[in-house]
């Protein structure tokens, strides 16, 4: 099964995405913010990362570096963020970010942005 780790702050937004991916048939692991998305990227090595790029402490763009770094492997990177400008996205793919996706979102969004990516499980 194809494993899915969800970094977003805000509670509310992290279930939703969670919920629409469990619906999907993924595995799903989440996480608060970028640092504890960081430790559980490491422990349970998802296939695919969905991150918020705005959170405290490490922002998601960090996070994506960080996981770049350190995965022994290619693991894609889906942005999911209220940041909407040519710019970001421009930016975002720039710092290791595979997919953009912009808040607000719907479930087959979600869904979608994981499949294009191909992964199996």
């Amino acid at each position: 099964m194809i494993t899915v780790l969800v970094v977003e702050d805000t509670p509310s937004e992290r279930e939703l995405i969670c919920e629409y991916l469990r619906q999907g048939g993924y595995a799903v692991v989440s996480a608060a913010d970028g640092a504890e998305g960081l430790e559980k990227f490491e422990k349970t090595k998802p296939n695919v990362v969905i991150t918020d790029l705005v959170m405290p402490g490490m922002s998601g763009l960090e996070l994506c570096r960080a996981i770049k770094k350190v995965a022994t492997t290619k693991v894609p990177v889906i942005a999911c963020t209220s940041k909407n400008q040519e710019l970001d996205r421009l930016w975002g793919m720039k710092q290791g970010v595979d997919v953009y996706l912009t808040k607000p979102f719907t479930k087959d969004d979600i869904v979608q942005a994981v499949r294009s990516l191909g992964v199996g499980g």
